[in-house]
């Protein structure tokens, strides 16, 4: 049975899996590997969060960040993903979350608040001038996109600029309605230029603004809202009555965005697979429960940085047993034992653990030896080194271990990830580890011995 025969029995005709490539941004030899195991368990398109990865061309060539897809890459990318019959959605931040840009000396004059780079400047014409820009170089290497997504969630500090603070003293003005005319500037711009691309945005600086001035806004005849929520726990009839809003504000299509993972915890290493499970499951609730026909699809996101300076959270092969329960889930209406045992079979594990995490060396799919490896540094490395048992012995094995992790992730992203990972994760304890055997050593009168780091630099 393929996979839009399956789709019958979801409510969701698109199911996108979010790539969010502001930390740990695959190589495009392990996307290669992993779009048709997307396919294959049920996504039929993917939402690409850029940010700086994306090949920005002329003024906008300082976004780039140090292993930046070239534009070769990138059609490679979307090739594959065609291959693989996965509608590509590119995302575009426009409003919030604009540290990738606002960070640099050159472009800091656009910020909303001086202080902070995460967002621009709504009366400044060199913003939208900016954002344009950026779109228009996204969508040359995107042509013939059905949807781009403009992003626009937690537009934080909105208001509290300079210009903002005199606009809001005129009479009428309110941050509802400064948010929403931006939104609807950066709409129009995209609809001039490519009007056969509906922008998408995020919903959460839409939930609060009163029915009158969101209808009387003109921004519901312009883009489609992605209702966002990862909790395990969401409110179903609350999201009912959200979607019932939309509609009477003029929103003729809704999208629901769900997470199998980066939605646990900034720094979390390994993937909840239960969280995730009934966070999706819930969605299936509130597609049953809202008006129907409604939403396009859903978005299963799968974050990596809470945004642009946060730490990394769980990296995408570690997420993948998490992706597999939710969409199959998704698919088939709920995760029964029939879709546990599908879930199994695809990703060549023998017993999945939804309650516990991952049992090491488990699964035969792209990177499962990553997420074995991730598993037992976060389940041992650090009680290992705090017991400290056997010392040399114990320095050797997790050296060894170690070296095999890093030489894996090598396989799958670029050195500045798997520094920062191992950073993270891995070094601080082999350091302490190493500092302790030496001390140990030289008390012991054997003088110094070989250290943890293969050659790099602590």
């Amino acid at each position: 049975m393929t996979n839009s025969e399956m789709s019958g029995s979801s409510p969701f005709k698109m199911r996108l899996v979010h790539l969010d490539l502001k930390g740990a941004p695959p190589k495009v030899s392990y996307l290669s590997e992993v779009f048709p195991l997307f396919h294959a368990l049920g996504a039929n398109g993917l939402l690409l969060e850029y940010e700086d990865m994306f090949p920005y061309e002329g003024h906008l060539r300082l976004l780039r960040a140090k292993h930046a897809y070239s534009p070769p890459e990138i059609k490679e990318i979307l090739h594959l993903a065609a291959l693989n019959e996965l509608e590509v959605i590119p995302l575009v931040q426009t409003f919030g979350h604009m540290e990738f840009v606002l960070k640099h000396e050159a472009l800091a004059h656009l910020r909303e608040v001086a202080l902070f780079p995460n967002t621009l400047n709504p009366h400044e014409a060199e913003s939208l001038a900016l954002v344009g820009a950026m779109i228009s170089q996204v969508m040359e290497l995107h042509p013939g996109a059905r949807w781009l997504h403009v992003g626009c969630d937690e537009v934080y500090y909105l208001g509290e600029g300079e210009a903002s603070r005199r606009w809001l003293r005129q009479e009428h003005n309110t941050k509802a309605r400064l948010c929403l005319s931006h939104m609807k500037a950066v709409a129009c711009h995209v609809l001039a230029r490519h009007p056969a691309t509906t922008p998408l945005v995020w919903d959460d600086m839409l939930r609060a603004i009163p029915e009158d001035q969101l209808s009387a806004s003109g921004v519901p005849q312009l883009v489609e809202p992605v209702l966002w929520d990862y909790g395990a726990d969401l409110d179903i009839h609350g999201k009912a009555l959200l979607m019932e809003k939309y509609r009477r504000c003029g929103f003729l299509r809704l999208w629901a965005a769900s997470a199998f993972k980066g939605a646990t915890g900034a720094s979390q290493a390994l993937t909840p697979i239960e969280h995730h499970l009934r966070n999706n499951v819930q969605w299936l609730q509130v597609a049953a429960s809202g008006p129907a026909d409604m939403l396009q699809g859903i978005v299963l996101t799968g974050w990596q940085r809470y945004d642009h300076f946060s730490v990394l959270c769980e990296l995408l092969p570690v997420g993948i047993p998490s992706l597999a329960v939710c969409l199959q889930s998704l698919l088939h209406g709920g995760f029964t034992e029939d879709v546990k045992a599908r879930v199994e079979n695809f990703l060549g594990i023998s017993s999945l653990e939804i309650t516990d995490l991952m049992s090491e060396g488990a699964g035969s799919f792209p990177g499962s030896d990553i997420l074995a490896l991730i598993t037992h540094v976060g389940l041992h490395l650090r009680s290992s080194v705090d017991t400290l048992l056997e010392r040399d012995s114990l320095l050797a094995r997790w050296s060894t271990l170690v070296q095999e992790l890093e030489a894996a992730l090598h396989r799958v992203f670029y050195p500045d990830a798997v520094e920062e990972w191992l950073e993270e994760n891995a070094r601080p304890s082999l350091q302490r580890l190493q500092a302790l055997v030496q001390d140990l050593r030289e008390a012991a009168g054997a003088g110094p011995g070989p250290s943890p780091h293969s050659g790099q630099d602590p």
